[in-house]
């Protein structure tokens, strides 16, 4: 790898794919693009007075801390940053607000993207896939 390619990888993150079941059972993620590492993690982490945050979204990709463990809960979760980015132009300004007004677990952006994940976590529960004759 030149580099270039590790200058970017350390700055940007490396790109990984979203694993075919996930996109076949939840196909609204199909819409994310997906970055591992980099430096976005870490300056969201800093600003929380952390080392680092498991994930976060800039408009439509996702970039998971190193470590991150990747599962359905996590994906949804920042699916619906993606959507919230999507319907305002000013969300990242918004974010930001309601993190220092309410803190980051009471912010609005994350109670809604955590009750996105849960209501959609149990549709696929309550509606499991029909069998096949």
């Amino acid at each position: 790898m030149g580099y270039f390619a590790r200058l970017a990888g350390a700055v940007i993150g490396e790109r990984i794919a979203l694993p075919i079941p996930l996109a076949h059972d939840y196909p609204e993620l199909a819409a994310l693009r997906l970055r591992r590492g980099g430096i976005p993690p870490r300056v969201a982490g800093w600003m929380l007075g952390q080392a680092t945050v498991s994930a976060i979204t800039l408009r439509r990709t996702v970039f998971f801390a190193p470590r991150t463990r990747i599962d359905v809960p996590l994906l949804l979760h920042e699916f619906r940053h993606v959507e919230q980015f999507l319907e305002r132009t000013t969300f990242p300004l918004h974010y930001i607000w309601e993190s220092l007004r309410r803190g980051y677990h009471r912010n609005r952006y994350e109670v809604d993207a955590r009750r996105y994940a849960e209501r959609r976590l149990g549709q696929a529960v309550r509606n499991p896939p029909a069998e096949e004759a």
